[in-house]
């Protein structure tokens, strides 16, 4: 590989410059042959030893490296044997977006592990929209893209301006749920079989600007709800409990 080849894939950790060359990086043999079988673009594909084999239809640049020059584009504390430059995909118009079903929206969440496991779940759950406020970590930090484990290709995330985007979700009848310290029972509240489910930052919850803008506040109560215990949930694991309740009822 030449000096520039790698300069290039290294500067892919910085926010900025995925975004001005239009590219995220993903590594790992499951993630990378995922996202080779999805409508993702893939650039290029790096592999280090004999062991990975891709398949023979895959009609991408292949360079086969050595475990150094693994170590010196790998964006990972540990590298793996398979690295892919895939292209961003350009979604459609927010704007003029209207869900049919349930989406995620997220305020200010700040971990990559949270990030990806929320996206994961949304794969899982069948939720395939998750709008997030301009200052919510990069769907495409390696980190996060690492723990969606392929969901990425499956899951379309949006940046927006997040009150604005509420305000005309609800202005359209849409339902905007928020999960709150203080609200009504998930375990008793209607939930519709169309609406916006939106999660808190890690340390401060639902910022004020984005609470005005929902409809509805929801509470998962600990059990029993007299007892003390944690002040509150991982927002990812706060997301497994809410969306597995929505898909309970609308099943």
């Amino acid at each position: 590989m030449t000096k520039a080849e790698i300069s290039f894939i290294r500067s892919l950790a910085s926010r900025k410059e995925r975004y001005v060359a239009g590219v995220f990086v993903a590594e790992g043999e499951k993630l990378v042959k995922e996202l080779l079988a999805s409508s993702f673009s893939v650039r290029r594909v790096f592999l280090c030893g004999d062991r990975i084999q891709l398949p023979q239809q895959v009609p991408v640049p292949t360079e086969r490296i050595s475990p150094r020059e693994m170590e010196r584009i790998s964006l990972l504390k540990t590298p793996s044997d398979l690295l892919a430059v895939i292209e961003m995909p350009v979604y459609g118009n927010t704007e003029t977006f209207l869900p049919k079903d349930w989406v995620l929206a997220l305020d200010d969440v700040q971990d990559p592990g949270n990030m990806g496991t929320i996206i994961r779940l949304a794969d899982w759950f069948g939720i395939r929209d998750i709008f997030c406020s301009e200052a919510t970590v990069d769907c495409f930090n390696p980190k996060v893209v690492q723990a969606t484990m392929g969901a990425i290709a499956r899951v379309r995330v949006h940046y927006v301006p997040l009150p604005k985007f509420l305000q005309r979700m609800s202005s359209e009848g849409i339902p905007v749920y928020g999960t709150f310290l203080e609200g009504e029972n998930i375990y008793d509240a209607e939930l519709p079989a169309t609406g916006v489910l939106v999660m808190g930052n890690e340390g401060q919850g639902i910022s004020a600007a984005v609470g005005q803008q929902t409809t509805h506040k929801l509470y998962i109560p600990s059990y029993p709800t007299d007892a003390e215990t944690s002040e509150s949930l991982n927002v990812a694991v706060a997301t497994a409990v809410a969306t597995a309740e929505i898909r309970r009822r609308l099943r």
